[in-house]
């Protein structure tokens, strides 16, 4: 049976209730956070804490307490028994009133659920979606509820028959896909849309960045489809891409070693 954090307390997640009133609930008023776990470690917590300090700042929700989340955190992990898998963590603003305006005083609803580790992801078919991402909308820049574009977006690739969706800017420059970041590889050089393009700062793109082996530029479907190589890669996978509308790519194996060296 598995085990859920919420509002302070370990219970089953059979027992966990949300209130009706919740403000995440009614109008998607909140963000989270997805960790990876690998053998039983929280991998780079510290900046998952910090992006979710940024998007409570953004949102002016509470900011809140590092060492308490982390310590739920960890006590999820532990009761669920997970040594390899994924953490997720949900903060909304709680409850009010009916209407858009916040109360002026809120009580966050924090829940935190843990998953075993499920199968590597196979290299995936890309689309073009018709969903875009403005990367001057401050909203594109944290993890926040309303994933209603990226869920149209994915329904879009479905219809397609293909794995996953790309979004663009709205002068079409590439963005991301539904649910990681986009890297390709062309003319020896690891690429990436940047922020103003729509994408959103992940923590594996990141840290590609810091590690000088990845770039951000703005990238249009044109160059995707002269790409040597793509991957897409979020704080869960690191997932090769085998085509894009019609271009094939190959399976980079020196590269994907290359990244899941710095991203383990």
């Amino acid at each position: 049976m598995s085990i859920v954090w919420l509002n302070g307390a370990l219970l089953p997640a059979q027992e966990a209730r949300i209130d009706p009133a919740d403000r995440g609930f009614l109008l998607g008023d909140g963000i989270f956070e997805t960790m990876r776990v690998r053998n039983g470690d929280i991998r780079f917590l510290s900046r998952h804490l910090e992006r979710l300090s940024q998007g409570t700042a953004l949102l002016r929700l509470p900011t809140p307490d590092h060492s308490a989340i982390s310590d739920a955190l960890h006590a999820v992990l532990q009761t669920n028994r997970i040594e390899s898998g994924s953490l997720r963590l949900t903060l909304t603003r709680g409850t009010g009133p009916r209407g858009v305006l916040p109360p002026e005083n809120s009580t966050p609803t924090l829940l935190i659920a843990a998953f075993p580790a499920s199968a590597p992801p196979t290299p995936a078919r890309l689309c073009l979606s018709t969903q875009t991402r403005d990367g001057r909308f401050l909203l594109c820049r944290i993890k926040h509820l309303n994933y209603l574009p990226n869920i149209l977006a994915r329904l879009e690739a479905r219809d397609a028959d293909a794995d996953d969706a790309l979004l663009c800017a709205p002068d079409g420059h590439l963005a991301e896909a539904t649910g990681a970041n986009l890297l390709i590889l062309r003319n020896g050089r690891l690429l990436t849309p940047p922020l103003q393009d729509g994408a959103l700062p992940g923590i594996a793109r990141g840290l590609l960045i810091e590690s000088g082996l990845c770039h951000e530029t703005s990238l249009t479907p044109h160059d995707l489809h002269r790409a040597e190589a793509s991957w897409l890669v979020n704080s869960l996978s690191l997932r090769p891409v085998r085509s894009f509308e019609g271009t094939s790519f190959v399976i980079h194996e020196e590269w994907t070693a290359k990244l899941q060296n710095i991203l383990s």
